[in-house]
């Protein structure tokens, strides 16, 4: 979906007058609670839905009345839909952030081992989110904790990490 990014999902019904339930999958689900539009991807495509009434619950789920969705029918055609918002909507970050989608396809290159491969995906594991590299064909999973050493170049697509020490010598060996 070029020029949005996913936040959640829409999980399941909540009650009978076409409330659901949203399950944001993000760091901070608390920064998305005074949103007054968000997307659905319906066939494909972005569509728009206005919220008319919001209420957090736990755990990074949010009670859902979405605008023109009054009954459980309704609400059954936006299950399982994933919730967009457009890409404008996103804070910038420095050169030692990034947002998950946007590293795809990037190049990893470590301080000490220079390159290493192309990031596939992040495993937003909760303990322990890892960077996932495909290197030649062979998987190496990073932790991206806190104190992973990482820099970004937006412009040249480059993810600059300073590895655990030992932890490639496992792939490599």
């Amino acid at each position: 979906m070029q020029g949005f990014f996913e936040i959640g999902h829409i999980a399941k019904l909540h009650g009978f007058k076409g409330e659901v339930s949203l399950f944001l999958d993000v760091s901070n689900p608390h920064e998305y609670h005074q949103l007054a539009t968000i997307y659905l991807e319906m066939d494909g495509i972005p569509t728009p839905f206005l919220i008319g009434a919001m209420k957090p619950m736990n755990n990074g789920f949010v009670v859902l009345q979405l605008v023109g969705i009054n009954s459980e029918a309704d609400a059954k055609r936006v299950l399982k839909r994933a919730v967009l918002l457009p890409e404008n909507m996103l804070p910038e970050l420095d050169e030692g952030s990034f947002y998950d989608h946007e590293i795809m396809g990037y190049e990893v290159i470590d301080r000490f081992r220079g390159k290493i491969g192309v990031v596939q995906q992040v495993m937003d594991h909760p303990s322990n989110p890892l960077l996932q590299v495909d290197m030649d064909g062979r998987e190496i999973l990073i932790p991206l904790n806190a104190e992973l050493d990482k820099k970004i170049d937006r412009e040249l697509r480059i993810l600059r990490i300073t590895s655990p020490e030992g932890l490639l010598d496992i792939y490599l060996s």
